[in-house]
């Protein structure tokens, strides 16, 4: 086997110009550091274009967290908003609470049927929540605390709805009681006799009288002193013409000795309307209202229920 490997160099004549001789070890050697060094371009180009798409892909990841920091920064920012407006909402809650608690003071009423404690028996109103925590290292403690809060307030809410329900039902019974309670005068003019025994001008003895005479023109207007529904209009004996109206609540008014009546039994009168015309029908001296109060039945003095 030959050891060297001959190459001849000619010129372009085809004449001899240079003959080399170079030992196949040689180019064995060249042979070999060219094809390592063509691998290690290759390695190195494959290297490099990892390099990059690492590269690119870290580049794709930070922008991708900082987009998420960013969304973390807002929820947080949102969280304590959301912690400000728990605390606001408990504070308006109390301050419904106690005002609904003076109102019941101020008209006398019982307490609300519910338990007293808004927050639950033995409860108080919870601490506020503090916003301003460090959110980076108590995210989870705020959010724990705000479910809690929340769930408070949602059953201290259904408590203080079924208080304002039952004060509304008091407030509206007492209106109804008041609207049907007498509180003006049913004339105008003199009045000649008030509630109490007294000499009848009649008998010329002591008895009840069971009402309030005033005194004034024929045809003076009388007025229903409360609200109500006329139970009688028409004559009843020494009385003369005479309306009953039932009030309600146990309470009924009577007008007599009148010359006309304007209401119908049934008819609905508010406090104001004109329900008759006086007069001097019935057992009288002379036109004048007998006005009586009836409460559960029993005759009570009628000055007590004027209140103009």
């Amino acid at each position: 086997m030959a050891k060297k490997l001959s190459f001849i160099i000619l010129s372009n004549s085809g004449t001899t110009v240079k003959r080399l001789a170079i030992p196949v070890s040689l180019l064995a050697a060249l042979a070999l550091v060219v094809v390592s060094g063509a691998a290690a371009v290759g390695i190195s180009l494959y290297k490099y274009r990892i390099l990059q798409q690492s590269l690119a892909a870290n580049q794709r990841m930070g922008r991708t967290i900082d987009d998420q920091q960013e969304v973390i920064g807002q929820q947080r920012l949102q969280l304590q908003s959301f912690a400000r407006e728990i605390n606001g909402l408990k504070e308006q809650l109390v301050k419904l609470d106690n005002f609904e608690k003076k109102i019941r003071v101020v008209a006398n009423l019982a307490p609300g049927q519910v338990d007293d404690n808004l927050f639950g028996v033995g409860g108080a109103a919870p601490e506020d929540l503090d916003p301003q925590l460090d959110l980076t290292q108590r995210h989870e403690g705020l959010m724990r605390e705000m479910h809690r809060h929340v769930d408070e307030l949602d059953q201290a809410s259904q408590r203080q709805a079924e208080n304002l329900g039952s004060l509304l039902d008091n407030l509206e019974g007492q209106r109804n009681l008041l609207a049907a309670t007498p509180a003006i005068r049913p004339t105008s003019g003199w009045i000649t006799s008030r509630f109490g025994r007294r000499v009848s001008p009649f008998t010329g003895k002591k008895e009840l009288h069971k009402g309030m005479d005033i005194a004034n023109r024929k045809g003076t207007a009388i007025l229903a002193t409360a609200n109500g529904v006329v139970s009688y209009a028409g004559k009843k004996g020494a009385m003369g013409n005479i309306v009953v109206v039932d009030h309600g609540h146990g309470i009924v008014t009577r007008y007599a000795h009148l010359s006309k009546t304007l209401k119908k039994r049934g008819e609905k009168v508010k406090r104001g309307d004109i329900i008759a015309q006086m007069g001097n029908s019935g057992r009288s001296t002379g036109p004048h209202l007998h006005y009586e109060v009836h409460l559960n039945g029993v005759p009570v003095n009628p000055s007590k229920y004027i209140l103009n």
